[in-house]
């Protein structure tokens, strides 16, 4: 074979290769799931910063902090979105010695719910700081929104769409995650999703989720409020790698827009199951999860059948998390560039 050929063919080969980096949401976190991640060098300080913009103690809710203080909403939140920088950090800067947020060797990153601020800062739309003030905010809204009426969420598992859907529509819930891989997420009153687990639909067995609220719901409308402020003011780049949307699927490329969705995503429902399909179009190879890993990966386990995954559990993953990456990310510029060198000014401008 020619040496064009056989340059031809690894062209071929790499191109193939097409890496995802996907964002948990909320109760995925777990005690102590930063303690040995903060072992490692500059994770300690990279947290502290986190936990300055986020106005809350990280570091204790990260490592001491015990299940049900961590189950706050006001507390998850911020400390899933710390959670999934740092192990990003730790990913791409092992020595721990540079202060900037590394750009994503995927062609797009994605989150699930929260994790869509994650996202935001990995691929430059938002820094870290920035992501960190607005889910802190996020999260005690949310919260108080939570506790003006007694919410919930259960999982709806199995069972046929369409006539989960219309149970889920019949208790007057509402379908606030379609997670795909048959997962949908209802969402409202405690009482009527009592009611669905009590009656589910043919096939299907209904889990109540550990959170504290009817989110992405109308209920969340005061939280929308107070989000939009505090976005009104928040600086935001342009990603330097599409964000793929909880909203309809479509890969993001305008960090103003982006800063829009996450703001109305509060109240809206999560289109999992479209981003998916998203992944799919892309011609993903390697999804890799950050930490709190586990639920995406098994939603891809189900729904994109010969996908590569990888979950970042903890730092003795990290090696074989960097060997996936080194597979995965052939086709992209994995050089490690410090983002967010475009941000922009309040007002939207450069």
């Amino acid at each position: 074979m020619s040496p064009s050929e056989t340059d031809r063919q690894t062209l071929v080969r790499e191109a193939e290769r097409v890496l995802v980096i996907a964002c948990p949401g909320q109760g995925s976190q777990v005690p102590g799931l930063l303690s040995s991640w903060l072992e490692l060098p500059g994770m300690q300080a990279r947290l502290e910063s986190y936990a300055d913009a986020a106005g809350l103690d990280l570091l204790a809710h990260g490592t001491t902090s015990d299940a049900e203080t961590i189950r706050d909403t006001a507390v998850a939140q911020p400390l899933i979105v710390a959670s999934g920088l740092l192990s990003h950090a730790a990913l791409l800067d092992p020595d721990g010695t540079d202060d900037a947020l590394r750009v994503p060797p995927a062609v797009a990153v994605a989150g699930h719910s929260v994790g869509e601020f994650t996202a935001a800062a990995l691929a430059g739309a938002l820094t870290p700081a920035e992501a960190l003030s607005l889910v802190g905010v996020r999260g005690r809204a949310m919260a108080q929104a939570s506790a003006a009426h007694p919410t919930g969420m259960s999982a709806a598992l199995g069972g046929r769409p369409e006539e989960v859907l219309a149970a889920i529509e019949s208790h007057g819930l509402t379908p606030a995650n379609v997670n795909g891989a048959g997962q949908i997420v209802a969402a409202g009153d405690l009482e009527a999703l009592a009611a669905l687990a009590a009656e589910p639909p043919a096939r299907t067995r209904v889990v109540p989720l550990s959170v504290a609220g009817a989110f992405h719901t109308r209920w969340m409308a005061p939280a929308v409020d107070a989000l939009a402020q505090a976005a009104a003011t928040a600086a935001v780049a342009d990603p330097v790698v599409p964000i793929v949307s909880n909203r309809d699927g479509e890969p993001v490329t305008s960090g103003a827009e982006f800063l829009r969705r996450l703001v109305d995503q509060v109240s809206n429902p999560v289109r999992w199951d479209l981003c998916m399909e998203r992944f799919a179009a892309l011609g993903v190879t390697g999804i890799l999860e950050l930490v709190p890993s586990g639920t995406l990966v098994g939603l891809a386990k189900r729904g994109l059948k010969g996908v590569a995954l990888c979950a970042l559990t903890g730092p003795e993953s990290l090696d074989e998390a960097r060997a996936f990456v080194a597979e995965h990310a052939s086709a992209v510029d994995a050089s490690p560039q410090p983002v967010g060198a475009g941000v922009t000014a309040r007002d939207g401008r450069p």
